[in-house]
């Protein structure tokens, strides 16, 4: 599968250099716990702007989001504790094959703090785009919690600050500059694709929803390969997701339409048949000219880090830079 090895040369490109250095760290702290002796303590800066003392090297991981699960991953972590993606009932189905030792401790709604706590984790990862924000007071009780993210802050951004949490900031800035370094390959190859006007949209309970704006991990390397989006997809999104009345289809066209749905690529196939019952839907541009690309809503249709921009930028590269 192309995103699976995408992915692993994204992490692999990593894999040789992983460093345990972090903005704001006791470096030597840091220094006596990688040599293995005592229990080393580096104090990080939250998105709230407070000061968190967390483990040089923690051992006992807990990601209590999508974004810091995929970043955690994605650096060579692997969480002990995890939260399930978006309607499904494991971790986000793109995460799956990654994340297998991983317990769900977590939905997107709330955290199970008795089970959290019988994990007796060493950190805490957590950020704005799940319920366990409310109960951030009761998760420090645990064990030292870092809200990474804003609500709506730019993945890169919210990455980074993951991968600060972690001790591992070089390596997140490694991984970073080897995605951008793709991203570019990609742009150059789009031939006439270039600038084309690209539709994200996720098919739920009958009708499509907009997904995918703003500077998350769709939106932003949208953005970066200099592709546009239908009008109803710009700006900044007023929530997860933006329904569209069926009697507005004409809303998401676009010279592509990359379809999805809550769930894997099979749950896309299945609402892509649904949405080609729906009058009109067929006399859409990018249906006519067979540019509907049927994703991993795991990926696409929700938040992520690294390893949903990679399956991303993986799909518009099969889709959009085929020779004719």
């Amino acid at each position: 599968m192309q995103f699976r090895r995408s992915a692993a040369l994204l992490v692999a490109a990593i894999a040789g250099s992983l460093a345990l250095t972090g903005c704001g760290s006791d470096s030597k702290a840091g220094s006596q716990d990688a040599a293995g002796g005592g229990s080393g303590k580096r104090t990080v800066t939250d998105a709230n702007g407070k000061k968190v003392e967390v483990p040089a090297a923690p051992k006992k991981v807990v990601t209590l989001s999508e974004p810091t699960l995929d970043a955690a991953l994605a650096l060579g972590v692997q969480p002990i504790g995890a939260t399930s993606g978006r309607g499904q009932s494991g971790v986000a189905g793109y995460l799956a094959e990654k994340a297998k030792s991983a317990k769900i401790v977590a939905n997107v709604a709330e955290p199970d703090l008795d089970k959290l706590s019988a994990m007796r984790p060493d950190l805490i990862l957590l950020d704005e785009t799940v319920g366990a924000k409310r109960v951030q007071d009761k998760l420090k009780g645990i064990a030292p919690t870092v809200l990474t993210a804003k609500l709506n802050a730019p993945w890169k951004e919210a990455f980074s600050a993951t991968a600060d949490a972690l001790g591992k900031k070089a390596d997140g800035e490694k991984l970073l500059a080897g995605f951008d370094k793709q991203v570019g390959e990609v742009k150059g190859a789009l031939g006439g694709n270039a600038g084309a006007v690209t539709s994200v949209i996720r098919w739920q309970n009958g009708a499509p929803s907009v997904v995918g704006k703003g500077k998350g991990h769709v939106g932003d390397t949208l953005a970066a390969l200099g592709l546009s989006r239908p009008k109803s997809q710009q700006g900044e999104s007023i929530g997860h997701s933006e329904p569209v009345s069926l009697e507005r289809l004409d809303s998401i066209d676009g010279d592509w339409l990359f379809f999805g749905a809550l769930g894997d690529k099979a749950a896309g196939e299945k609402g892509l048949k649904e949405a080609d019952g729906v009058p009109n839907f067929n006399k859409l541009k990018a249906v006519t000219k067979h540019h509907v690309v049927v994703v991993d809503g795991s990926a696409w249709n929700s938040s992520g880090g690294p390893l949903a921009a990679q399956a991303v930028l993986d799909d518009i590269k099969s889709a959009m830079t085929k020779k004719s």
